[in-house]
């Protein structure tokens, strides 16, 4: 058995650098022996739990979809809303959200106090995560952002 106490856990910040987008976390995951972004399929665990905590007036992630992440969040206090793809919900302490592959999400902390939730999403070996506002695209595990243009199949190869 592998074991954490959430309460002994750092919040590790994040910012953009603007400042738009931020929120502190605390990976129980990494604590309990996991590895980020890592599945069971290199010694990892087969999700990833992590507690968010986003202040009032910030937004966790720019708009992203998952091409093969499941993620899944819990509201544990606070209140804000959820932003997909269809507009804006409303979402408070006790919802539970459940984003499969290819539905665009983020939190958006409106409210007066902090928004905080467990995240918990699988470990695919891979994932490409796309950013329908700016058209970005991302891999992981690599984390490594690029912007992408169409080109024919065979373009360079003979």
């Amino acid at each position: 058995m592998n074991r954490a106490h959430a309460e002994d856990l750092p919040w590790t910040q994040q910012n953009s650098p603007q400042g738009k987008y931020g929120l502190a976390r605390r990976s129980l995951s990494i604590a309990a022996g996991g590895q980020k972004d890592i599945g069971t399929w290199s010694g990892g665990h087969p999700f990833d739990l992590e507690i968010h905590r986003i202040l009032p007036g910030k937004i966790n992630f720019p708009l992203h979809e998952h091409t093969a992440q499941w993620e899944a969040y819990y509201i544990l206090s606070g209140s804000g809303q959820v932003r997909t793809t269809k507009g804006k919900e409303a979402i408070k302490a006790g919802d539970y959200l459940v984003f499969p592959p290819g539905e665009a999400h983020q939190l958006i902390n409106n409210g007066s106090e902090d928004l905080t939730f467990f995240v918990i999403a699988d470990q695919p070996q891979a994932d490409v995560i796309h950013y329908p506002d700016s058209g970005k695209w991302m891999t992981k595990p690599h984390k490594k952002a690029f912007e992408m243009q169409e080109v024919e199949y065979f373009k360079g190869e003979e």
